[in-house]
């Protein structure tokens, strides 16, 4: 599996945990601090634009995009 369908999964996965965690709370299953939500959706974040850039650089390189 290449490194890139890898951080896809991750994302996907702290997605997931996200919203299965607030449907928990919000039902009154378990008590969490919000500071873990925040926690889990900085690390989906910085993830998601790890792969954005590395894409772009990608797309830059294979057309050749120069600077104006």
């Amino acid at each position: 599996m290449k490194v890139s369908h890898l951080k896809s999964l991750g994302v996907v996965l702290l997605g997931t945990l996200i919203v299965t965690g607030v449907l928990l709370k919000t039902f009154g299953l378990i008590d969490i601090s919000s500071d873990w939500f925040w926690l889990l959706a900085g690390l989906g974040l910085a993830i998601e634009g790890l792969i954005s850039l590395k894409r772009q650089k990608r797309f830059d390189k294979r057309y050749k995009i120069t600077k104006r």
